[in-house]
């Protein structure tokens, strides 16, 4: 996999740090546990706890990869410059739905902490990528699997 940029927020590098530490010295710890016990229970060939133990290690390890290939390749949002002329990464947008005359806030960032559910969508999905680059008063249209939605950007800040 060809490793690119990875831009995050102070607060999204943080995070992940955060879980970083916790996988590699607690979670790593009570995985090994579960196989250690597992092992105690004699033949492995027909051991399901040995087999749950061993996926939940290689979904730790996966995940543990995953976050160091992201903070490797992380690129700091510096709230100091973003632009409120025109929507970037770090950018919080407020733009009203046209077709059902409904203002949302979202706040663009990279795809390693999006959470939709927070309000914080990534620079590469439909509505993220439409908005970049563009002003407030801009009509935007996003083509999403129903059809266009199309958004007027009311603001844009910090």
């Amino acid at each position: 996999m060809a490793e690119r940029d990875v831009f995050l927020t102070a607060e999204g590098l943080e995070r992940l740090e955060k879980e970083l530490e916790e996988l590699k010295t607690v979670k790593r710890r009570e995985v090994a546990e579960r196989i250690k016990q597992a092992l105690a229970f004699g033949d492995i060939s027909e051991n399901s706890e040995y087999d749950e133990a061993k996926n939940e290690q290689a979904q730790l390890e996966e995940r543990i990869a995953k976050l160091e290939m992201i903070l490797r390749n992380a690129k700091l949002i510096d709230d100091e410059n973003i632009s409120t002329d025109v929507v970037g990464i770090g950018s919080k947008v407020v733009v009203n739905d046209l077709e059902y005359d409904e203002e949302m806030e979202y706040t663009i960032v990279g795809s390693a902490e999006a959470n939709p559910f927070e309000g914080k969508i990534s620079n590469e999905s439909p509505v993220g990528s439409a908005l970049l680059g563009k002003k407030t008063g801009d009509i935007v249209e996003v083509h999403v699997p129903d059809g266009i939605i199309k958004y007027k950007i009311v603001s844009i800040m910090r």
